[in-house]
């Protein structure tokens, strides 16, 4: 269990749902010896990444083929999709 800035997580580079406030999910990344907080998704928004159109949508507008770095929001988004 790591605690930073006063949330816990379960470990490094691991998605946990939030209350919902301002984002759905935050994770805390690590690449290298760089830690960051990210947090990403809409709260108000559904995930139906069960349908190919809408999941083959996303990931062109998001141009997840591309995202590569552990840091940013794009990233765990297009992890999770």
């Amino acid at each position: 269990m790591i605690t930073y800035r006063g949330e816990k997580f379960s470990g490094y580079n691991k998605p946990k749902r939030t209350s919902g406030k301002s984002k759905k999910f935050a994770v805390l990344a690590k690449s290298g010896n760089k830690v960051r907080l990210i947090r990403f998704g809409d709260p108000n928004m559904r995930i139906k990444k069960s349908s190919p159109a809408r999941r083959k949508s996303f990931r062109a507008r998001h141009k997840c083929s591309t995202a590569k770095n552990k840091l940013t929001a794009r990233y765990w988004s297009c992890k999770n999709w």
